[in-house]
């Protein structure tokens, strides 16, 4: 029986390559994103199916999880980084923050929400992407990291109330990727890890899969 994923946020960056790399190994993929035209090139690419949208908006989500009556992998990457250049907290704007906390937060809990009878079916697995923003004291970051520390605790929690899935919330470490580009410049940018290299590791960690936990990959 083929193995089944959706990802989030799957039109660059590390969900495009979790993407390709899921499809090398033969998974059937329902992919997501905001930007319609770029996800519908990279699922004519890999044979996907895309369904574009928000993972903000209840209604899409919905959508999602009628796609997936059967799933093995969710992997929650959709994420915002705020409010650029990064500013201190003394100045985050609240409205701002309280965006992000529903993109990188709220909107993967709805996720998980909607798909965990099919994911229960399947003794299913959840990636929740995280970043060492969740934990390390790095100004400018404030806001972004309190989301993913955020998100860190509900997968905890998660993986002690759901023992027959695996849940892991993985940080995969600084990648070249357009929202590291526009938090600290293109050149600091290009000198982080590919995206292509983090995906491989992360199908590695879905394929090996260990215990619910945290898991950095760099």
């Amino acid at each position: 029986m083929t193995n089944t994923a959706l990802i989030t946020g799957a039109s660059r960056g590390l969900g495009l390559a979790l993407a390709r790399s899921l499809a090398e190994a033969g998974w059937d993929l329902v992919l997501t994103a905001r930007g319609r035209d770029d996800l519908d090139r990279v699922a004519a690419e890999l044979g996907a199916t895309a369904i574009a949208g928000d993972v903000t908006d209840p209604a899409h989500v919905e959508r999602l999880s009628l796609a997936v009556p059967e799933l093995d992998l969710l992997v929650n990457n959709a994420s915002g980084l705020g409010v650029t250049p990064l500013p201190p907290l003394a100045s985050y704007p609240l409205e701002a923050f309280k965006l992000l906390l529903e993109t990188n937060v709220t909107a993967p809990l709805a996720l998980v929400q909607a798909t965990l009878p099919a994911l229960r079916r399947r003794s299913g697995a959840i990636v929740n992407v995280t970043s060492d923003a969740a934990t390390g004291a790095y100004p400018g970051w404030g806001g972004y990291g309190a989301t993913k520390a955020a998100l860190e605790q509900l997968s905890n929690v998660l993986a002690a109330e759901e023992p027959d899935l695996a849940v892991w919330w993985v940080d995969p470490g600084e990648m070249n990727t357009r929202m590291l580009a526009d938090a600290v410049g293109r050149e600091e940018a290009a000198g982080a890890a590919d995206p292509a290299k983090v995906a491989a590791a992360l199908r590695d960690l879905v394929t090996s899969r260990p215990a619910s936990g945290k898991v950095s990959l760099q």
